[in-house]
């Protein structure tokens, strides 16, 4: 069934595939180059597109904060923290009972690791011990950073309205 003419084709077809591949790479090296340096010699270094020049003023102090979490969460919107609670819904219900994460009506100055029946990690009674408005704000800025260990992989709610909202919002659900 194999001849020496076959076995010759199959070999002459995978070397020609590499070569297409590997010809392939270096044509794409060629066209998106992504080191430090451009050009084979290294002797220019790249350039950014374009530059913003900033002024420096080294004496300006601290850059100026924002409002405090506080005066955010004194004008909350509920209803606009249900709009964010949407993004928790995957994981945390607010009828009483557990899904992936425990259910958070009545979360707001609870106990840190008081749900019955669900399997905390251990790690928030490390970093908090009641969910106060100022933890739970400090705990989803970001979960990870703030109780290393934990077991929630949501990313966080970089905005402080954000926060502020969906914690006023769970702060309106009955017990």
């Amino acid at each position: 069934m194999f001849d020496t003419m076959t076995i010759t084709k199959v070999v002459g077809g995978l070397c020609g595939t590499l070569l297409v591949f590997l010809l392939g790479n270096w044509v794409a090296d060629l066209l998106y180059e992504t080191s430090a340096t451009s050009g084979h010699g290294g002797e220019e270094a790249a350039v950014q597109g374009y530059l913003i020049e900033t002024a420096d003023d080294g004496d300006a102090g601290p850059a100026e904060e924002g409002p405090s979490f506080e005066e955010v969460f004194a004008t909350a919107d509920a209803g606009a923290g249900e709009r964010v609670f949407n993004k928790c819904k995957a994981c945390h219900k607010v009828d009483g009972s557990n899904g992936t994460g425990p259910h958070l009506d009545g979360v707001v100055n609870r106990a840190v690791d008081s749900v019955d029946g669900f399997n905390y990690s251990g790690a928030l009674e490390e970093h908090f011990d009641v969910w106060s408005p100022e933890n739970l704000s400090t705990f989803l800025a970001s979960p990870r950073s703030s109780a290393p260990g934990t077991k929630m992989t949501f990313n966080g709610l970089p905005k402080i309205e954000d926060r502020a909202n969906v914690i006023a919002y769970l702060e309106s659900l009955p017990n």
